[in-house]
């Protein structure tokens, strides 16, 4: 019997877009959004005829829901409530199952938690990224430093334990003092999770575009450098292992026991399922993967369900295409758990992988491992692999000199 697998949807919203941001979200009128809301549960009805066009059938046991974006916290009480019901007609929910919203600092109105603690919701990710309201400002943020520690008191009075909050590091005006303020009010809030990202500018967002032609609206001037940011990251590495948080993967730091289930799903190749615009899915776990994708196009998703029976995954000839489904290959599934597998800071049995995929890939790989090694990127311990804290920096270089030109 196929085992519980992970929820996300996609809120593709938001009250302001990031300057840096080049996400499939945006800034939309409250009828956008119901819109949006009614075309997302019509798609959770349909899912599990869709899957059964691919996968043969879609488990009804869900141990994780992730509510993700843009910002999902900008949904009314009514509004989650309705997509609850369409989960809760679709799937089972375990009674243990871990439920997050990402949540905007300022945009959570006391009705609309009251609904989600109803509902289940135990875990909160602040998406605050810094505590220095000069650099939140710069990249358009709307939220203060003083508005952060409110709101994570706030929720953790209304009996929410599991917080997530996201840093960035390399920040327009981030400055070392400045970015250890941050790490420290991180540590401070009594959150048990905290992430740690490095800035990544997209080339066609605000910033991007700014700062590939030197302009000075957006603050590109004032983006610490790569080797800086580089700096800044294995110091927060140390003073969360100092504090307790500890690191389990390359962004992501957590107290014992407060690691996020639902992106571990991810990093582990386990099935999971999207609902919403650009919701990705992976069904059936192992070498029999198959990923499938919906469209990132605001427009083409709304408009693409007509009636609540004509969900399509992909179509043919004049049919509407809602999403491409993609069998994984051998060499393809083996590449995922290798470079997902890294991104763990336990990292890689190779001897699973050995057994998974059989003996020569690996041994086609070994090479590369082996060079990657010896430039001080990579441990190898008997049959486990694992990034040093330099190949946590360079993940990319790495995982790039491991490809398998033959993988498929």
């Amino acid at each position: 019997m196929a085992g519980p697998v992970g929820v996300y949807i996609s809120v593709p919203f938001c009250k302001a877009k990031c300057t840096f941001c080049n996400f499939a979200s945006d800034v939309f009128g409250a009828e956008r959004m119901q819109h949006y809301i009614n075309r997302l549960c019509r798609e959770i009805r349909g899912a599990h005829t869709a899957a059964e066009r691919i996968e043969g059938s879609l488990p009804r046991a869900v141990d994780t829901i992730y509510f993700g974006g843009g910002t999902p916290s900008l949904l009314s009480a009514q509004q989650f409530k309705k997509i609850f019901q369409h989960l809760r007609s679709e799937f089972d929910l375990n009674p243990d199952a871990e439920i997050t919203l990402e949540c905007a600092p300022g945009q959570l109105a006391d009705e609309t938690l009251d609904e989600l603690l109803q509902q289940g919701m135990n875990r909160i990710s602040f998406g605050v990224q810094s505590f220095v309201d000069q650099e939140t400002t710069a990249v358009g943020r709307l939220h203060t430093r003083q508005q952060c520690d409110k709101e994570i008191a706030r929720v953790t009075a209304a009996g929410v334990r599991e917080i997530n909050v996201d840093l960035i590091v390399g920040l327009p005006h981030q400055t070392a003092q400045s970015w250890q303020y941050s790490v420290e009010r991180a540590v401070a809030s009594g959150a048990p999770h905290i992430s740690v990202y490095l800035l990544e500018v997209d080339d066609d967002s605000r910033l991007g575009r700014e700062m590939l032609k030197q302009g000075s609206r957006y603050s590109a001037a004032a983006v610490p450098s790569e080797d800086q940011a580089a700096e800044w990251y294995q110091q927060a590495c140390d003073m969360l292992h100092e504090a307790g948080v500890q690191q389990y993967e390359i962004s992501n730091f957590a107290r014992p026991g407060h690691h996020s289930r639902h992106n571990l799903k991810y990093w582990q190749r386990q099935p999971y399922i999207g609902f919403g615009l650009d919701a990705h899915s992976m069904l059936r776990a192992g070498r029999d993967a198959v990923r499938f994708a919906n469209t990132s196009d605001l427009d083409q998703y709304l408009g693409q369900i007509s009636e609540p029976n004509s969900f399509q995954i992909f179509g043919s000839g004049d049919h509407t295409t809602h999403a491409e489904a993609n069998a994984v290959g051998r060499g393809q599934a083996f590449e995922e758990s290798l470079f997902l597998g890294l991104r763990l800071n336990e990292g890689v049995d190779l001897d699973q992988l050995r057994r998974q995929f059989g003996e020569d890939l690996l041994e086609e790989t070994m090479p590369a491992l082996m060079e990657v090694r010896d430039a001080g990127l990579l441990e190898l311990y008997s049959d486990n692999i694992r990034l040093t804290p330099q190949g946590r920096l360079a993940s990319n270089e790495v995982f790039s000199r491991l490809l398998i030109p033959t993988a498929a």
